[in-house]
């Protein structure tokens, strides 16, 4: 089992400083594992609850401290996992009250997924009383060892990008890109797995999670949708062709790729400019997290990187290293750049990817003159570590996505 060391050290930071952690992530991704047979070793005792099992409801709604009667040794807190509790009708005042009553005797954890996070949206009662934290599929970064300091990235992106071992990385990398991130597939390392997993995950979240939120009638045009995105990945969808597509509204289909984005079915990124006014308005790039569906190796490889990217930026502001973002650059004459890091809204990475095209892109060289800032190009093909002489504002680094992300902090 893996024991996603990097997540078993972000919550011991953040439990350390507030007792109540609203865990997030796709479904399936791991998040009751990580408590209960990883994290839970760490505490005296454990007490699991999930609203879904009809005992755990009736017990939570005779004895809404049923936890209280734990024997805490010791001055040891115990660990409270409240699974699914944003289902409750008054969960958020249940929490408010709970946090207020008990943060000094208890940890809570409050697992949950898309449906945890459009309630968290909803009013302000648990304002200042919890902390946030993603867990994410497996990514290379988080399987390979070592990996660079922050700062160092932050400083040079180029040196110290190349520390896992070579042979590890790209095997890992490989086993990605087959089977996706999501623990069950990956781990039986079969792509039947992967297909008998993947033909039912999208259609229960979109046919039960959705649906049940949002009280949507139009199903078979939501699994239409989501259907044809893998072959949008990595360019910026059009909200309007979608809607012609499918003859449906403009704000139906808005609605329904907000949905997929709250669920975890999807992320989106938006093109950088100076006037975070200006960003909203134009159109995002869309990616998955379940990536194997794109069939189109040059996509599916760019929507792999964006995930590394994101799991990274989430990480980092979770940790409290900054304010980082994750965009795209595309100028009116639509020349583009796949990916732009920022900190604090400003120009920090620019990061071009490629399948097998070692020498730097016309438009990653063009932005890099620009803003004048340091430039990656990440290659599919295993074995490349190289620095190119730009000639224009410094160097662009040439790796493979292996490598370099398997050293991403």
């Amino acid at each position: 089992m893996e024991t996603r060391l990097i997540y078993q050290a972000l919550w011991k930071d953040l439990a350390a400083e507030k007792s109540m952690i609203f865990l997030s992530g796709p479904r399936q991704v791991g998040k009751t594992t990580f408590m209960q047979e990883i994290l839970a070793k760490e505490y005296p005792h454990t007490t699991y609850f999930n609203w879904d099992i009809l005992d755990n409801k009736k017990t939570l709604l005779q004895d809404p401290y049923f936890f209280q009667s734990v024997d805490i040794e010791g001055g040891a807190r115990p660990l409270v996992i409240l699974d699914e509790i944003h289902k409750y009708r008054q969960w958020k005042n249940y929490l408010k009250g709970v946090y207020d009553k008990f943060h000094d005797r208890f940890s809570f954890a409050i697992l949950g997924s898309g449906r945890l996070d459009i309630s968290k949206r909803a009013g302000d009662a648990m304002t200042g009383r919890f902390l946030e934290m993603h867990l994410f599929p497996f990514t290379v970064a988080e399987l390979s060892h070592p990996k660079t300091e922050l700062k160092q990235f932050l400083k040079d992106p180029f040196s110290g990008m190349d520390l896992s071992d070579a042979a590890q990385s790209d095997s890992i990398w490989k086993e990605l890109f087959n089977l996706g991130g999501f623990p069950e597939p990956f781990l039986s390392g079969k792509e039947s797995t992967w297909r008998r997993w993947s033909a039912n995950y999208g259609r229960q979240i979109i046919r039960e999670d959705m649906r049940s939120i949002n009280e949507i009638k139009l199903i078979d045009d939501i699994e239409t949708l989501f259907s044809l995105l893998p072959t949008r990945v990595g360019s910026p969808i059009s909200i309007n062709n979608l809607a012609t597509d499918l003859q449906v509204s403009f704000p139906a289909v808005k609605n329904w790729l907000n949905l997929f984005d709250y669920f975890y079915l999807t992320f989106r990124i938006s093109p950088w400019t100076k006037k975070i006014s200006r960003a909203i308005l134009k159109e995002k790039k869309l990616y998955l997290f379940n990536y194997p569906l794109i069939t189109d190796a040059a996509a599916r490889f760019e929507n792999m990187v964006a995930l590394e990217l994101l799991r990274a930026v989430r990480s980092w502001n979770e940790w409290g290293w900054g304010d980082f973002g994750l965009h795209y650059l595309r100028n009116k004459d639509k020349k583009e750049v796949d990916f732009l890091l920022t900190k604090d809204h400003l120009p920090l990475l620019l990061i071009e990817t490629k399948l097998t095209d070692t020498t730097p892109a016309s438009a990653l060289l063009e932005f890099q003159s620009m803003l004048k800032i340091p430039a990656v190009q990440l290659v599919h093909t295993p074995g490349t570590v190289r620095r190119v002489i730009s000639g224009r504002s410094g160097d662009v680094g040439v790796f493979s996505a292996s490598r370099w992300l398997a050293s991403l902090p």
